[in-house]
């Protein structure tokens, strides 16, 4: 019982009480004050800059994540340990030593920067070097999701599409993601959830410029450094909620995953 006890008090404390205390100080002013803070134009550039980096990251994220996770599930070849352990360089590596490498790169004082704007391409502080922060952030999520339920799958289904003359591309989508969707919807909300919430390689390649290239979570930081605090917590409520919407969604279909694979099991060992 003591551990227990111990469990929901550290839970409560960790997890509950901040988004408590986050929307608490959002409405302190008022349900009115909060609405008028996140309509305001600054506030509106900050949603939709972030709802488009989100919505490329996830697209192209999910393109690559699919094709690599069909590739080290399906194949063993030299340097495969190598290639997974570069995917999962972003989990391990802080994100602001990712937003400087990018500066490093692009930035005007950078290896490429210099040349790059010389033929009127602008990637450090503006919206690209926001996009490939987000992309390196994000990147391991739908691969690692996958890879272990591909592994699972085997290769027979798929070899026998293929003696029946059907094409890569028909095989992907008609024999392997149906029996993966689950898992691949899951890699997708973590994602979605991972770009929106992205603070540390975004903040360094952004410049912070109000209405252009700040995403919500650099807008909270401005507004609470400004001193507007019900702003502030006002747009971390909202991200909050579109964070624990995306997250919620992930855990329903995980356990719609853990309950699907007895029955496979079940189904499999009738055919056997």
């Amino acid at each position: 019982m003591a551990l227990i006890a111990a469990a929901y008090a550290i839970v409560g404390l960790m997890l509950v009480l901040p988004p408590v205390l986050v929307f608490t100080e959002a409405l302190r002013s008022g349900l009115g004050a909060a609405l008028a803070s996140i309509t305001d134009p600054d506030a509106l550039s900050a949603i939709k800059l972030t709802l488009e980096m989100t919505v490329a990251a996830v697209v192209i994220n999910t393109s690559f994540g699919v094709l690599a996770g069909w590739l080290l599930a399906k194949y063993r070849f030299p340097g495969r340990g190598v290639l997974v352990a570069l995917i999962e360089i972003p989990i391990s590596v802080s994100p602001v030593v990712a937003g400087l490498v990018w500066l490093l790169l692009f930035g005007t004082q950078g290896w490429w920067g210099e040349a790059l704007n010389r033929v009127g391409i602008t990637i450090a502080f503006a919206t690209p070097g926001i996009l490939l922060a987000t992309l390196f952030v994000t990147f391991p999520f739908v691969t690692r999701t996958l890879l272990p339920l591909m592994e699972q799958q085997g290769r027979d289904a798929e070899e026998a599409a293929t003696l029946l003359g059907a094409s890569f591309w028909r095989i992907l989508w008609g024999v392997t993601l149906p029996e993966a969707r689950w898992a691949l919807l899951s890699g997708v909300l973590l994602t979605t959830a991972r770009a929106m919430g992205e603070f540390g390689a975004v903040s360094v390649v952004s410049g912070h410029i109000p209405g252009l290239t700040e995403t919500m979570p650099l807008h909270i930081e401005t507004l609470y450094n400004g001193y507007q605090s019900v702003a502030a917590f006002s747009m971390a409520a909202l991200l909050a909620i579109m964070a624990t919407a995306t997250v919620g969604m992930r855990s329903l279909f995980e356990a719609r995953i853990r309950r699907e694979e007895p029955r496979k099991a079940e189904t499999a060992g009738g055919g056997a």
